[in-house]
C-alpha cells in the first residue's frame, strides 16, 4: 500500500508539469521506475543541480547557470535585433528552430488588462534601458496571442516607438490562444519569418 502511494505521488508530480496530462505523467513515472538505478540517480541530481543554480541572466532575463547567458555572451549574434518573449521556454523553442540569430529579452510576466502591473516586475524597464544605447534597430514582439500577450505587446509598442526603433510582431502562424512554448517548430518558423510592423 505504501509503494502504491509513492507511485501515485510520482505520477501526480509529473501531471502538475505544464503540458503533461495524466497519461503522459504515467509514461514518465514508469519510464523512471524502469531506469537503471544509477541513471535515475544522475537524473535526480541533474534536476536538483539545475534548480539550485538556475538564475536569470543579468542582461536578458533568460535562465542560465552564469551571470550572463550563452546567447548574450555569444559575439556572433546579431546585436541589432532583440526578440521579446514571455518566458525561457518560449526562447528555447524559438532558438531550437535555428532561424533567429539576434538577441532576446525575457519578460518576467505579462500585463493583464484587468490588473495593474508594475513595469519593473515585467522587466519592461530593463528592455527600454537596453534600447537606449542606439545599437538595436528592431524589436520583435513574440508574446503569445492571448489577451495578456496582446496587452503586453501594445504596452511595449507604446514605450518603444518614441525611441525611433522599428517594432515588429511575429505573424500568427500559431493558433490564437495557444502558448508559444507549446507551438510546433514549423508554426514558429512561419511566425518569425512573417512578422509585421506594429
Amino acid at each position: 500500500m505504501k509503494s502504491r502511494g509513492l507511485y501515485e505521488r510520482l505520477i501526480g508530480d509529473f501531471a502538475r508539469l505544464p503540458g503533461v496530462g495524466h497519461r503522459g505523467a504515467q509514461r514518465l513515472a514508469f519510464a523512471i521506475l524502469r531506469m537503471d538505478p544509477e541513471r535515475a540517480r544522475l537524473l535526480g541530481e541533474t534536476i536538483i543541480e539545475a534548480r539550485a543554480t538556475a538564475r536569470a541572466c543579468t542582461v536578458c532575463g533568460n535562465l542560465t547557470g552564469r551571470e550572463v547567458c550563452e546567447i548574450c555572451s555569444n559575439r556572433r549574434r546579431d546585436t541589432t535585433r532583440i526578440m521579446v518573449v514571455e518566458d525561457p521556454g518560449t526562447l528555447y523553442q524559438i532558438e531550437h528552430t535555428g532561424t533567429y540569430r539576434g538577441l532576446y529579452h525575457v519578460l518576467a510576466e505579462v500585463f493583464s488588462p484587468l490588473e495593474p502591473t508594475d513595469p519593473s516586475r515585467v522587466r519592461a524597464d530593463r528592455l527600454i534601458a537596453r534600447l537606449r544605447d542606439g545599437e538595436v534597430q528592431e524589436v520583435i514582439l513574440a508574446t503569445s496571442p492571448t489577451v495578456e500577450g496582446e496587452a503586453t505587446a501594445l504596452y511595449l509598442t507604446r514605450e518603444i516607438h518614441p525611441l525611433g526603433i522599428a517594432v515588429t510582431r511575429i505573424a500568427y502562424g500559431v493558433p490564437v490562444g495557444m502558448e508559444l512554448e507549446y507551438a510546433d517548430e514549423v508554426s514558429l518558423i512561419k511566425s518569425i519569418e512573417g512578422r509585421h510592423p506594429v
